[in-house]
């Protein structure tokens, strides 16, 4: 484990205590949403199980299969056609195919159900192994013929300079102007709209 002794060691030790951000627990939970493939899960707050590699995360994670990559729907919004997916953890495709256990269990089915925009929160992702891109692919090739994209929030930047080396960029939104945004500080539809703000910029900043 020592090639976690730097900036994310701390971090790593103390993923116990990191909860997915509840105040939005108002508008939507996953575990009571029928659509949900987390619909009736039932968390124990007292028994820690899930595991990032030897270090326990907090209960209220849920699980897609991945052994270190664990996500939280926090909103979604069926009408507009929009979720939120907060992540935690270690997103490692090189060892154990991340991306595959996110696009196919938990994107395929908000899309099945209508959702072609997903903004992935990686406030908490730690660390990022590349392998290929053709899931990336696969998933923008789903979702672009309904005006649909992919936007990673908050990266760190070792995290954004692998993903940029793999060319992620040709398929999922990400770099500076989504990183740094305070995302908490608004509800699911006004940061949905904040965030559409900063993809309207973009877009016309490059037809210039």
């Amino acid at each position: 484990m020592n090639r976690y002794r730097g900036s994310n060691w701390s971090i790593f030790v103390a993923m116990h205590d990191i909860e997915p951000y509840h105040k939005w627990r108002r508008y939507y939970v996953a575990s009571e949403d029928d659509k949900s493939i987390f619909k009736g899960t039932i968390y124990n707050e007292f028994t820690f199980t899930k595991k990032v590699y030897n270090y326990f995360i907090h209960p209220q994670w849920d699980s897609m299969g991945s052994q270190t990559l664990y996500v939280k729907t926090i909103f979604a919004d069926y009408e507009e056609g929009y979720a939120f997916i907060e992540l935690i953890g270690e997103w490692n495709d090189c060892l154990h195919n991340d991306i595959m256990f996110l696009k196919r269990k938990v994107a395929d089915n908000l899309n099945h159900h209508g959702i072609t925009k997903f903004i992935l929160l990686c406030d908490n992702v730690l660390e990022f192994h590349s392998s290929d891109d053709s899931y990336y692919e696969e998933w923008w090739d789903d979702i672009k013929e309904d005006e649909g994209w992919i936007i990673l929030l908050n990266t760190r930047d070792h995290i954004l300079e692998e993903m940029e080396k793999l060319r992620l960029q040709h398929y999922v939104h990400l770099g500076e102007r989504f990183n740094e945004i305070n995302w908490r500080t608004a509800n699911p539809k006004q940061a949905y709209k904040n965030i559409l703000h900063i993809i309207g910029s973009q877009h016309k900043q490059l037809s210039y």
